[in-house]
């Protein structure tokens, strides 16, 4: 049987027809391309903040393919603020832990959150058809309490034209073509961005010659809730490198290096790929399971990004915008930052809060983000494929001396794990005027901490002062913001090592992506008033 182009794993917003495909095109002030991770959680956020949006997915819900699994804590962070969080958590694979191994033996472990105090895990996986559904979920949710967020399946973009203050679009859809016009619109349609190339735009970088294996296993197994990550690992068939992590429903994903003159066809014949999954089951656990092939798909390396993620009133996000080679968990998670970045400012241009060049900040903001990404991917890259011999015997020299070593092991590259972005330096932050931790320094994101009635990020929404220690300022209102006071009279032991640092008292302005605009010792109107205006684009 050949699947339907339109086959789902859910089918989440099945297609209807609207009376806006008859008639003159309407306007909409934000228009959404793409279902994914990042389409789904910009047009949810921006709902929630009341701005109207309509988002147009070719398909009509989740694709097939378990495809991005990894979730990094400042993804489900966000997820939480916009109500979707808790089913991810509950069914996902929580996981701190990872172990990377040479051959048949360990090199070394790692905690990636050693300390205690946040709500959410260093990481789940939870592959990508279920994320998109829970974050379709909480966009009913939102709708039902009036967010105006409409989604429209199986209307697909023909023709992208944009003007100096809109934009217009040709959709076609099972009951013919239609138009429709956008103050701004956010291509957020992947890799293979359908808008991208309308708009004749390019998408500059490397490609790696090397791809890998993956391959989606339903089994019952008994090897313990971590990533795994071997460098020349003992089973035949594996190449230089291969990964191992745990999937929701008994599934486990396994990547395999193939090297870079394959046959795909020869590759991904069923007879080849059990060989590969039998051999390392057989040299792990002694035997060889009952298995189910899932899923199974050649991915190759890649790191790119376009020039601009702004061109006037279109914007790119995610990986229509940027890519990076999957070691690492950097293309969902900073695809979903890439919507948080652009959520509220979009929000407060439309409702004539800020200035239009508030916007300009989106595009310098996260192709610096992508930047940062696609250097730390390149260089997980290059660790693990060596493409000389100076190089691999460099590779080497790292990993005799990491499995004897501590101080080696910072060297070992088999993806560096999504971190926040921080914005160190950027106009729209201001300098660092508290002896506090670098952690929580202007740019930074939040980081979650106990307080007396849960967890700080459920307090902070919108522009928010935090007052730590001391007296509380009252509520603040400037530029047409009404900001609350988040007061912490005695703050937790780990809220003050997180925020206070040396310091007695603390006050954070944090801007509506819970990035620190600036922070000081003590309250001044005059100051915040200031840091406000920096915020806004107004300076």
């Amino acid at each position: 049987m050949v699947a339907s182009r339109y086959e789902t794993a859910f089918k989440l917003y099945p297609y209807e027809k609207v009376a806006a495909q008859s008639g003159t095109p309407e306007r909409h002030p934000v228009v959404i391309v793409g279902g994914g991770p990042v389409g789904l959680s910009l047009a949810l956020d921006l709902g929630k903040r009341g701005t109207p949006v309509l988002l147009l997915d070719d398909h009509d819900g989740a694709g097939l393919g378990s495809k991005a699994i990894c979730f990094a804590k400042r993804t489900l962070d966000i997820a939480h603020r916009l109500g979707a969080s808790t089913p991810m958590v509950d069914k996902g694979v929580v996981w701190n832990v990872g172990r990377v191994f040479r051959g048949d033996g360990q090199l070394f472990g790692f905690d990636l959150q050693p300390e205690d105090g946040h709500r959410n895990p260093a990481f789940i996986n939870l592959q990508q058809p279920d994320f998109e559904r829970f974050l379709v979920d909480a966009i009913r949710v939102a709708q039902d309490a009036g967010a105006p967020i409409e989604l429209r399946g199986r209307n697909r973009v023909t023709g992208v034209e944009p003007h100096d203050n809109h934009v217009t679009l040709d959709i076609d859809t099972p009951d013919g073509p239609y138009r429709l016009e956008a103050d701004y619109l956010v291509a957020c349609d992947g890799a293979r961005s359908g808008l991208r190339d309308m708009m004749g735009l390019s998408f500059d970088g490397r490609v790696f010659e090397d791809n890998f294996l993956i391959a989606d296993v339903r089994m019952k197994a008994d090897f313990p809730t971590e990533r795994w990550f071997w460098f020349e690992p003992p089973f035949k068939g594996a190449g230089q490198s291969a990964l191992l992590h745990k999937q929701p429903d008994d599934i486990w994903r396994i990547d395999f290096q193939l090297g870079w003159d394959i046959d795909r066809a020869k590759e991904l014949d069923e007879a080849n790929i059990r060989a590969r999954v039998d051999a390392m089951l057989s040299s792990q656990t002694g035997k060889v399971p009952e298995y189910e092939l899932v899923w199974t798909s050649i991915y190759t390396f890649q790191c790119r990004r376009m020039q601009s993620f702004r061109h006037g009133p279109v914007f790119f996000a995610g990986d229509s915008a940027h890519q990076v080679s999957p070691f690492g968990a950097r293309g969902a998670n900073s695809g979903v930052q890439d919507a948080e970045n652009l959520a509220w400012k979009l929000d407060l241009v439309l409702k004539d809060v800020a200035d239009e060049r508030l916007l300009e900040s989106y595009a310098a903001e996260r192709e610096f983000g992508a930047d940062e990404n696609i250097l730390n991917s390149s260089r997980a890259t290059d660790f693990m494929t060596p493409k000389s011999k100076i190089s691999k015997s460099f590779r080497n020299a790292v990993l005799d001396l990491a499995g004897k070593h501590a101080f080696a092991r910072p060297f070992v590259n088999s993806g560096r794990l999504s971190v926040p972005c921080v914005y160190d330096g950027f106009p729209l932050f201001c300098a660092d005027a508290l002896d506090g931790p670098a952690i929580t320094r202007p740019g930074a994101s939040c980081v979650d901490a106990p307080v007396e009635d849960g967890f700080l990020l459920d307090h902070l929404h919108g522009f928010t002062l935090l007052a730590i220690g001391g007296g509380a300022p009252a509520p603040f209102t400037a530029h047409g913001i009404d900001m609350p006071v988040v007061h912490i009279e005695a703050p937790s032991p780990l809220l003050a090592k997180r925020y206070l640092g040396a310091a007695k008292t603390a006050l954070y302005l944090i801007r509506p992506d819970q990035h620190i605009i600036g922070r000081w010792s003590s309250f001044d109107a005059e100051t915040v008033e200031a840091a406000l205006s920096t915020s806004l684009a107004k300076g």
